[in-house]
């Protein structure tokens, strides 16, 4: 389309006022600085989030009800009832207490987890580039407010239903809106419209949900949230909700396991303690007891904890986790695909070398640089082959040099009108700008892309192909990106459909250098030693790929395949190849596909970075899809589990790092769980059958719960990884969560402390003490175990006192509130006896220490005997 008709004048009114200022410009000359940031607030807050009804996040209600309806909950409930049907109306009102609290403690972590889940609901929006205050900003889709002029770029979801003012080759696909698969075409409006129905070619709006499938423009935002016509047929966006995972359903068989082994054996307690005891009351007392140790309850919230606060913590990290269960998944990746370009380097280029008239040109450091008239009109057409405002960083780079180095020549054109572009496709890298002079009469076309693809617009002889390719192939071993520029004249008034019908002529070589990222090279060897092939994938050529590669420090760089070799190979000599090579160069993004199904052929579990529309279906196919959120577009975001929000390579090895150590830190809170829970099963079980008296009654369980559930939760949760996470392979993607190693600790740990504690119990018994006297003794050795346990299980490769180097302040607040609440009960006369205790001296407390310590000697013992072993994978 011709953009030249496009004038300030012809603006509406209300459109005139976002023209006043000096802003963007536009192709044509035009300037729209869009709307102040005061305006859109005040707009916000007058017309509401641009955003339709959806599925609402749990309210503080329904957090609530889910609470009422635990299972615990309901046992203390029923223990409680039963104490007052008794007539002991003080245990009564001390279990319901407990009730209060136990309950205020997962009501808590259920808000945290809802809040961490909002957030990440508000980081998943949707985003939009628009124009404020005269730059270019990207916004949150929901902050999109009437009269924002939006920039609209390929792969990008329009906001909101808008009129398009400008637009070159623009296309969308509005399959959502009309159920036509067939893109359309868009033309622009400078005058006022009444939004009308989508469907067909050439109408001057686009719809909130659409995809640009092709070009670029600029939209006025006519209709925001309901008012669009998305929200006129009634469809409503979808938040971010909590998915089942794999561990969660693996958790919830043996959740129900059991729960219907301890519904038996509780019910033979029940039998048991009647037919023995001739009290049943009693009997069913027992049997709630028994039921609230072995009830393990703190395990599907544990899950759904860990997960959710995991990738509240890989969000700090500035990845975003669109799909929550890719964090149980990331301590298993073993194959590392990334881009080059934005992930690798910094993606902020500057011109480092010219090719022209058969002599080159390395440009220095100086920030005015001189350049010779020979090279004047490559940097000419580089120039007018760009943006007059570009956003991406290689025509930002062009700009900027030649600005600065043709300054006081002829050779730069602020008032030449631009009158039509040739946009890249995949059949040609090369883009053309037609210009037009105020006095000039013919078109002046200037052309950049790829050498290959200028060649062939100059229809190069193979003998001109292969001086361009050699030259090409020394500027791309110096690690540059190397583009060509050719210009053309046209005198017809007609513009031909096809830039390969103008009568180029090749001007020369441009390099471009993109400086590495600080902390690549480190990050790459982190991950070779933690048993991770990281791949580099680029569309540069095969010298430039090898160079930044020997740069990051990767494995074999000059071992290198081309998009052309991998054409030429089948599936199974490219999964052979693939296990030997980490540069992969002259790619193009369908061939991403191709790589990703190669390593997964392999058994390998796949990372896999893009960006672009054409890189959806590979990080859809991959295990782990990771979008760009600097650059990439909507589609790839929509397609992706994660999405890299500061485009950093870096960033991903940390989420690898964070994802091992979520999983190695619930193993470790399971592990815990079902260890603290055994002693209890125990001491309310084996009394039973010995005929013994009971020492755990259901307030003791209740405030044993008060240890277990924010210490499998909160503190383990908040560990810190091990210094030798990222010193193993990946862990194998089948791993179960309830392993044989897992297990097999848990039960020995449980084992260890109910043999502590049955041995105090014993001898207090034997020794003539009380029964309230041994029960007080017994109580405080558990409870001090508990204590052990957690400090134990903070690591299992390293000490307790190693481990203590490493801040965890939830620990201490679980301790000190563990150690000055169980001082009250022993202490206070009136929690004493409600209890059923007996006067505990120092030497007895001292006892209880010891042998509480005593329980968890053997795993530090452990521990020491496998010092300067490689740790094992937790």
């Amino acid at each position: 389309m011709n953009l030249a008709s496009v004038q300030l004048a012809t603006l509406s009114g209300k459109d005139q006022n976002f023209a006043r200022t000096p802003g963007v410009e536009f192709e044509d000359g035009v300037q729209l600085a869009g709307l102040s940031s005061a305006e859109a607030r005040g707009r916000l807050r007058v017309d509401g989030p641009n955003e339709l009804p959806s599925s609402k996040p749990r309210s503080i209600a329904a957090i609530a009800w889910e609470v009422i309806k635990e299972p615990i909950f309901l046992l203390l409930v029923a223990c409680g009832t039963i104490y007052l049907f008794l007539g002991d109306v003080q245990e009564a009102l001390m279990l319901l207490g407990f009730v209060f609290v136990v309950t205020g403690i997962s009501f808590y972590q259920g808000h945290k987890t809802e809040r961490t889940l909002e957030a990440l609901r508000d980081l998943s929006s949707p985003r939009a580039l628009v124009i404020r205050d005269g730059r270019p900003t990207r916004i949150p889709g929901r902050e999109v407010v009437k009269g924002d002029v939006v920039v609209l770029s390929e792969g990008d979801r329009v906001p909101a239903d808008s009129r398009v003012i400008s637009c070159v080759n623009l296309s969308c696909d509005e399959a959502l809106l009309t159920g036509e698969s067939i893109a359309v075409r868009k033309a622009a409006s400078t005058r006022p419209l009444d939004v009308v129905r989508p469907g067909g070619d050439d109408l001057p709006f686009v719809y909130s949900g659409s995809l640009v499938v092709q070009g670029r423009g600029f939209a006025i935002v006519q209709a925001v949230g309901l008012h669009t016509d998305i929200g006129k047929i009634g469809k409503a966006l979808q938040s971010v909700q909590i998915e089942k995972t794999r561990l969660q359903e693996e958790t919830a068989r043996w959740v129900r396991i059991l729960a219907i082994a301890g519904g038996l054996v509780c019910a033979l307690v029940v039998v048991l303690h009647g037919l023995t005891r001739g009290s049943w009351l009693d009997g069913v007392l027992s049997g709630l007891t028994l039921a609230m140790a072995i009830l393990p309850n703190e395990l599907p919230v544990v899950l759904t904890i860990f997960m959710a606060l995991g990738a509240w913590r890989i969000s700090r990290r500035h990845v975003l986790t669109r799909r929550v269960p890719v964090v149980e998944t990331l301590g298993s990746a073993s194959v590392l695909c990334v881009d080059k370009t934005g992930t690798v380097t910094m993606n902020r280029m500057s011109v480092q070398s010219l090719f022209a008239n058969g002599e080159y040109h390395h440009v220095g450091k100086d920030p005015n640089p001189s350049l010779a008239e020979k090279f004047h009109t490559l940097v000419e057409f580089s120039i007018l082959a760009n943006h007059r405002d570009p956003f991406d960083p290689m025509e930002r780079a062009l700009n900027e040099f030649g600005k600065s180095s043709l300054v006081n020549t002829e050779h730069l054109h602020g008032d030449w009108a631009l009158v039509r572009q040739y946009p890249l496709s995949p059949e040609l890298l090369a883009l053309s700008h037609v210009w037009r002079s105020p006095a000039g009469l013919d078109y002046v076309i200037a052309a950049k892309g790829a050498p290959e693809a200028i060649a062939d617009l100059c229809h190069f002889s193979p003998e001109q192909m292969n001086t361009l390719f050699a030259q090409v192939g020394l500027m791309a071993n110096e690690g540059l990106r190397v583009l060509g520029v050719a210009r053309a004249y046209f005198q017809e008034s007609q513009l031909p459909r096809e830039q390969h019908d103008f009568d180029f002529e090749f001007l020369g070589l441009v390099g471009l250098a993109d400086p590495v990222r600080p902390g690549v090279a480190k990050a790459v060897q982190e991950c070779y030693s933690a048993g991770i092939h990281v791949v580099m994938i680029t569309g540069d050529y095969a010298g430039t790929a090898a160079n930044i590669g020997r740069q990051i420090g990767l494995r074999n760089p000059d071992r290198c395949i081309t998009g052309a070799e991998l054409d030429s190979m089948d599936e199974v000599e490219l999964q052979r190849r693939v296990r030997t090579t980490n540069v992969f160069a002259r790619v193009v993004p369908e061939q991403k596909l191709r790589l990703v199904r190669a390593f997964r052929a392999n058994g390998d579990i796949v990372a896999m970075t893009g960006d672009g529309v054409n890189d959806a279906p590979a990080l859809k196919a991959a295990d782990i899809g990771i979008a760009m959120g600097g650059r990439g577009t909507d589609v790839a975001r929509e397609a992706a589990a994660l999405v890299l929000l500061d485009d950093d390579f870096s960033s991903i090895v940390h989420a690898v790092r964070l994802g091992r150590r979520i999983f190695d830190n619930l193993k470790k809170a399971i592990a815990y769980t079902l260890a603290s829970h055994l002693p209890i099963i125990g001491l309310t079980l084996i009394p039973v059958m010995m005929k013994w008296p009971l020492i755990l009654l259901p307030f003791h369980v209740a405030f044993l719960h008060l240890i277990i559930d924010p210490a499998c939760s909160i503190v383990l949760e908040a560990e810190r990884e091990e210094s030798t996470v990222m010193q193993h392979p990946p862990r194998a993607a089948t791993e179960p969560l309830f392993g044989r190693r897992t297990f097999a600790i848990s039960i020995l740990q449980g084992l260890s402390v109910l043999g502590v504690v049955l041995a105090v119990f014993a001898i207090a018994r034997y020794s003539g003490r009380g029964e309230q006297e041994a029960r007080a003794l017994t109580f405080t050795t558990l409870v001090m175990a508990n204590l052990a346990l957690i400090f134990t299980n903070r690591s299992w490769g390293r000490t307790i006192l190693a481990r203590l180097r490493s801040p965890n302040p939830s620990l201490w607040w679980v301790i000190g509130g563990t150690i000055g609440f169980l001082g009250f009960v022993i202490f206070v006369p009136f929690l004493r006896d409600l209890f059923r205790f007996s006067v505990l001296h120092p030497v007895d407390l001292a006892m209880c220490t010891v042998a509480a310590a005593f329980s968890i000697l053997w795993f530090e013992a452990l521990k020491l005997w496998k010092a300067g072993r490689p740790e094992p994978q937790v």
